[in-house]
């Protein structure tokens, strides 16, 4: 985005988080791995140019007077039911029993557009933790099959713009080893059947893994990164 000329804003939503109860609702747990996650992004190679995290327990605090009229007006336009079915944003189903807390959640997200200006608002879609390999090994994947394919969404949107290229190791009898340099020519072999989602998944975890490298590399050789890493696990 910041090499498309975007100015990014990310916002570390601790009070939101307090809101979920995530950590208990230790409001100093949270912001410990508010700051574990910015280290992260950090270590993942980051341009921090055009690019401001901001906390939202400090920035509502700063313009109360601007942002709680907005969570007011989007409350009031909006029923018990509706809010719920929004709900599904914090890990809840529209079904489980909320705090009166987490009724302020939907409200507030919505809000936040307006309150940052946000020409362009991107939410994750996956907010689970797996470790890598499995994840991709578990994957929906389906041969000869390209559309709504997730693997091969990872490998577009992902590996390509990182590596300007996909590497595939395979034996010999199954078609030798190849590198793909445009995701047109991937996508001719996969829907041929001549790339199997077993040569898919290995390569996508391994390329996942290398993105990845960096920042474990930072967490085990930086001692301000692991006293970090160490203080969020203990929670």
């Amino acid at each position: 985005m910041i090499r498309a000329g975007c100015k990014v804003k990310i916002w570390i939503a601790d009070w939101f988080a307090q809101l979920n109860n995530k950590m208990g609702g230790d409001l100093k747990k949270i912001q410990t791995v508010g700051r574990y996650m910015i280290e992260i992004w950090k270590a993942a190679g980051m341009n921090l140019d055009g690019v401001e995290f901001l906390w939202s327990s400090e920035e509502i605090n700063r313009r109360a007077n601007e942002y709680w009229p907005l969570v007011m007006d989007i409350g009031r336009k909006n029923n018990i039911k509706r809010i719920t079915r929004c709900c599904t944003i914090m890990g809840r189903s529209d079904n489980e029993e909320l705090t009166a807390a987490q009724i302020f959640y939907p409200c507030m997200q919505c809000a936040d557009i307006f309150f940052l200006k946000a020409d362009i608002c991107q939410l994750g879609m996956d907010q689970r933790k797996a470790q890598v390999n499995l994840k991709i090994k578990q994957a929906f994947c389906p041969p000869k099959i390209v559309d709504k394919n997730p693997c091969l969404e990872y490998i577009q949107y992902i590996v390509f713009p990182w590596f300007d290229k996909f590497e595939v190791v395979r034996k010999e009898n199954n078609g030798g080893n190849k590198t793909f340099l445009t995701m047109d020519e991937l996508v001719a072999d996969y829907e041929a059947g001549d790339l199997h989602p077993a040569d898919v998944k290995p390569a996508l975890a391994k390329a996942i893994n290398e993105i990845l490298k960096p920042v474990r590399d930072h967490f085990n050789s930086s001692s301000e990164a692991k006293i970090l890493l160490n203080t969020v696990k203990t929670h």
